[in-house]
């Protein structure tokens, strides 16, 4: 089924033009709305109608734009999100960026043009100029795991830099002193919080801080897989590693598995993200467990609260901070 972009494309227009041709919203130039129309014709498009602006009033749909929809961390974040919405009489529509800014920019322009109720957004990157769309279309908008740098975006986060410390801590108290890590983007707050966390465990322990024993990456298995043959390449390797979540942490175990190292009496692991596979007993890692199912229903639950307030201005920017747990395993 063609889609609002597809015609876009087609016709050589924005989103945002073809979303006015057929919302009527404002003035389009009647040659390019006519090539428009042709373009939607010829690829059998049907606007949709479900996420319009009826009568002056907004839609009951809300635009989810996660980063990587094959993270199982991000399947309970969802249904944190869904669970709200649907005891609140609202749908969810979910949007998948893979990381990757361009395709995020064209997924807000796409929630903006079906003119969403509101919006929770997982960004790419704490600064996001595209975020300036939900603002010029009076949609509110709440980022849910990471921040972006916007004054007007409510967060509800969990607190990275306690997480990674007490896991660091804990390689520390159990007698390593060489420990590295491999942490996602620095350019996301959850990626430079978590090597913020290691830094600070290290210090307060007394221990240098060697940026050869530092990786970062996005938070895939492919950076769990690369960086890891880098650290146990070194000429000093590590003896124990931080893993900045459950994706590089797979990817980690990839590498130990084919070279026959056991865990933890050739290298010991800690890692970011509590999984369904952590406890058994042939992986048994310890790990920081999000509240991920809170950190969903939470940001839905402050996303409704700005629809509810009418005037604009009324309620200021709040952030919120969830608290991870140090699950020790063997």
């Amino acid at each position: 089924m063609a889609t609002i972009e597809d015609v876009a494309k087609r016709a050589g227009v924005s989103i945002s033009t073809v979303s006015r041709v057929f919302n009527g919203t404002r003035f389009v130039n009647p040659v390019i709305a006519e090539r428009v129309r042709a373009a939607a014709q010829e690829l059998n498009y049907q606007p949709s109608r479900a996420a319009r602006v009826l009568r002056g009033n907004r839609s009951r749909i809300l635009g989810l734009l996660i980063t990587n929809i094959q993270n199982p961390f991000f399947t309970a974040l969802v249904r944190g999100v869904e669970d709200i919405a649907h005891e609140r009489g609202y749908s969810v529509i979910l949007c998948n960026s893979d990381e990757d800014p361009q395709k995020e920019r064209q997924y807000i322009e796409v929630l903006c043009a079906e003119r969403v109720a509101g919006a929770i957004l997982v960004p790419t990157r704490e600064h996001q100029p595209a975020i300036s769309l939900f603002h010029k279309h009076r949609i509110p908008v709440v980022a849910v795991d990471r921040r972006v740098r916007d004054e007007d975006v409510d967060a509800v986060l969990v607190d990275n830099i306690r997480g990674a410390r007490e896991a660091v801590l804990h390689l520390i108290s159990n007698g390593y002193r060489r420990i590295g890590i491999i942490t996602g983007p620095l350019s996301t707050t959850t990626g430079r919080e978590r090597l913020e966390g290691y830094r600070r465990a290290l210090e307060e322990a007394g221990l240098s801080y060697d940026s050869r024993l530092v990786r970062t990456g996005p938070f895939k298995e492919s950076t769990g897989q690369i960086q890891t043959r880098e650290l146990l390449a070194l000429d000093e390797p590590p003896e124990a590693l931080f893993l900045g979540n459950n994706l590089i942490a797979i990817g980690a175990l990839d590498v130990l598995q084919e070279r026959g190292l056991r865990i933890p009496d050739d290298l010991a692991l800690v890692s970011f993200d509590d999984t369904p596979w952590a406890h058994l007993k042939t992986v048994s890692l310890t790990t920081v467990a999000q509240p991920v199912y809170e950190l969903g229903s939470t940001a839905a639950l402050r996303l409704l609260q700005r629809l509810q307030t009418s005037s604009a201005g009324v309620l200021t920017r709040q952030e919120i901070v969830l608290t991870p747990s140090l699950r020790v395993r063997d």
